[in-house]
């Protein structure tokens, strides 16, 4: 058992690299941000106000505080993502996503479900298969669109 859990593992890293480097093609090429940056924006978007604590980001990314800073400091630079300080505490400050976050998230949304489709396209995978596999990698800890 211990070769074929090996072999599922390097199979699944191999196919995460694959995926990643075609997301990474399309919204790089679209839109002038990766993969990393696109789920950093949608988890902002997901939460309360569009913003968190750098803190929870990072923990809800699966990052190091450090890490979000650095993937949060070039979308800042580009207007897509702001720095807002806690008005009850000046240790605390928020990543918020900006109007133009927010817009350009619409247009790479767009883009990835458009990705995401052509990747799980029929007739090599029946919606039973996806369906399955988001179950397996649930299974496994990953998350989505909609959380676990």
């Amino acid at each position: 058992m211990s070769e074929e859990a090996l072999d599922a593992a390097l199979r699944l890293v191999r196919a995460q690299t694959a995926l990643v480097r075609r997301f990474d093609a399309r919204l790089g090429g679209l839109h002038g941000v990766s993969l990393a940056d696109f789920t950093l924006l949608l988890r902002l978007a997901q939460a309360p106000g569009a913003r968190m604590r750098r803190v929870d980001l990072a923990e809800a990314l699966g990052l190091t505080a450090s890490g979000v800073t650095r993937g949060l400091a070039p979308l800042e630079r580009i207007g897509l993502v702001t720095r807002e300080p806690d008005a009850r505490d000046a240790r605390v400050a928020y990543a918020a996503l900006t109007g133009t976050g927010r817009r350009r998230l619409a247009e790479m949304l767009a883009t990835a479900r458009e990705t995401a489709a052509e990747i799980f396209a029929a007739p090599d995978w029946a919606p039973a298969d996806l369906a399955r596999l988001t179950a397996l990698l649930t299974r496994l800890g990953g998350t989505g669109l909609k959380g676990p």
